[in-house]
């Protein structure tokens, strides 16, 4: 008989790395066709369960998990939209630290399914105001990541969604960034701020104390 979630919540609690691959794939088609996952919501705790874990996967040190992981929770954004909304607290601090994976590839995805949540699950302000803590990540990468993420967002949304403000004075901090990556992504991130809301950016700015030569 075609596999359905209770079998998907076992296997996804799998270590090894082959057999995740394999049931990562079967996951992928599963919820691909809605036909053949009529069960997918029937048991909330079995759902909640199969998200955490696969939560662990883009946790995981081999990035092809990681990869498959992301792949798949994109794949039950898709499929639940506004009612993943409840997972997104669960789900976005890997993404975070995913965005400073070391693989360009990773990063990347991880940002694309940041960016999925807001189209698909909640409003951008909703999932900015839980990411905002990427700031100020302990890696670098993940702090320049959340600055890109937000020059992705500005390009996608406009300034209309967020509320700026509750944003602006982070990016004020990470431009004193020990890192000159984080520093360049930040001013980049300003500028962009720039060109949605104009003047208003740089008198902030000014009482914020950032010199005016910079």
């Amino acid at each position: 008989e075609p596999a359905g979630m209770d079998y998907f919540c076992d296997q996804v609690q799998q270590k090894d790395v082959g057999r995740r691959m394999q049931v990562g794939q079967e996951l992928l088609e599963y919820l691909g066709d809605p036909a053949r996952s009529p069960d997918l919501e029937q048991d909330q705790q079995r759902l909640d369960k199969v998200i955490d874990e696969l939560t662990g996967w883009v946790n995981s040190s081999n990035f092809k998990v990681a990869l498959l992981g992301l792949d798949v929770l994109g794949a039950f954004v898709d499929r639940l939209s506004g009612r993943f909304k409840s997972y997104i607290g669960t789900v976005l601090l890997p993404l975070i630290d995913r965005m400073g994976d070391a693989k360009d590839q990773v990063r990347e995805q991880a940002q694309n399914l940041i960016l999925k949540l807001m189209d698909e699950a909640a409003p951008p302000m909703y999932i900015w105001e839980r990411l905002a803590v990427g700031f100020k990540h302990k890696n670098y990468r993940s702090r320049e990541g959340v600055c890109l993420c937000l020059i992705a967002t500005l390009n996608i949304y406009g300034a209309q969604p967020l509320i700026l403000s509750k944003l602006v004075p982070h990016l004020c901090t990470a431009f004193g960034d020990s890192n000159s990556q984080v520093r360049d992504a930040a001013i980049l991130a300003i500028v962009e701020v720039y060109r949605h809301v104009g003047e208003k950016v740089r008198i902030d700015l000014t009482k914020r104390g950032i010199p005016p030569g910079r």
